[in-house]
């Protein structure tokens, strides 16, 4: 397959003739990225979506930080000379996300926004809006290559693992793939921030989001708050061996594998949260070994693997290590026993640095303890 766009653009690309759309978010990873766009001479053309208003996420008027993050997407589209364009989405995304993000904590889940994110706003409606406008290609910045092969478009890691996105863009689809381009794969942050500077880009210097778009001060308990007001609805804290600890403050303060926060003394060995019941409204506790993991089904699985048919490294956590795994059908076998994996949570699949696809945690099997013997918790 012929690329339209040649490979994933770089300085020395010529691609007069050519239309690229870029996500700016208003970032120096996606300004740096309109950058390299309009350095090879395509027309280039920068759309910045409009998401949602932290006063209104957060409860604290005046916030709006998305607000400043547009005007800095457009003096950055004024210094390069391209045009952009701004789309009210903030709708869609409190529906496809923000809410979700609530009801899945409410359903005693661990959700994951960002891949919903990319599952639908960026990934759908922007490469809707990108395809509208005549573009060749919609470039990101996110930290992932496309590595375009015969038998189609491949989705591998990024250069530098400290920088890596891709655990979020398992959902992408191949003709997804096909029609993105991800400049900035092969680079460290370091030199993007160079580039960005080189260029004379106000936002050079500009601090990386560190929370939750819509989390800023990674308060998680008073978003689901503020959009469900039924999220402080307290309830037991239950030991596995079904004793009863005491009383917990909502399910939303709570996740699989956390430690901190439980506010019970006095025990012989720490307590982790091993599962929630939203159903009953418990929390169940244990010890570390309770939350070893033998399996997990899946469901929404996304594959971008091509024929490969052996078997793969997953992880279950975007910042965790690969571990070996067997996937049959919905079902995941891990090779050792896996601690803190939670429904909600996304099984990412790899070989080697390609990334296969992945899918939603629904449900997991427990390890039987006695398999546990020998095994560092």
């Amino acid at each position: 397959m012929t690329d339209r766009i040649n490979g994933n653009f770089q300085l020395g690309d010529d691609l007069t003739g050519k239309r690229i759309v870029v996500a700016m978010s208003g970032g120096v990873d996606s300004s740096v990225v309109a950058a390299l766009a309009a350095r090879t001479g395509a027309e280039t053309i920068g759309i910045t979506l409009q998401l949602y208003d932290h006063g209104e996420a957060v409860g604290r008027v005046g916030s709006c930080c998305a607000g400043q993050d547009i005007r800095d997407a457009r003096a950055v589209a004024d210094r390069l000379g391209i045009a952009h364009y701004v789309f009210d989405h903030a709708s869609r995304f409190k529906d496809s996300v923000m809410d979700v993000f609530a009801d899945e904590y409410m359903a005693g889940r661990t959700p994951i926004p960002c891949v919903q994110c990319n599952m639908g706003v960026k990934f759908t409606d922007l490469l809707q809006l990108s395809r509208e406008l005549g573009a060749d290609c919609l470039a990101t910045g996110h930290y992932v290559r496309r590595v375009a092969t015969p038998e189609g478009s491949e989705l591998h890691r990024a250069h530098d693992p400290a920088r890596d996105q891709s655990y979020f863009l398992f959902a992408t689809t191949q003709d997804q793939l096909d029609y993105l381009r991800f400049p900035l794969g092969d680079m460290p942050k370091t030199q993007v921030r160079e580039i960005a500077e080189d260029m004379g880009l106000a936002v050079a210097f500009k601090p990386d989001s560190q929370d939750i778009c819509f989390v800023p001060n990674g308060d998680y308990a008073s978003v689901v708050r503020k959009l469900r007001p039924d999220a402080d609805d307290d309830g037991e804290i239950v030991h596995i061996d079904g004793t009863v600890m005491g009383r917990h403050k909502g399910l939303i303060h709570y996740t699989v594998g956390q430690r901190k926060g439980l506010e019970i003394g006095g025990q012989a060995e720490p307590l982790y949260v091993i599962r929630l019941e939203p159903d009953a409204k418990r929390v169940i506790v244990g010890p570390k070994a309770a939350l070893a993991v033998a399996s997990a089904s899946l469901r929404d699985i996304n594959w971008i693997g091509g024929d490969y048919a052996g078997p793969v490294e997953v992880k279950v956590r975007s910042m965790s290590k690969p571990t070996l795994a067997r996937l049959e059908g919905q079902k995941l076998e891990f090779h050792n026993p896996e601690f803190g994996v939670a429904p909600g949570q996304a099984a990412v699949f790899y070989h080697k640095e390609r990334v296969l696809g992945g899918g939603w945690i629904e449900s997991t099997d427990a390890v039987e303890q006695q398999w546990l013997a020998g095994v560092e918790v």
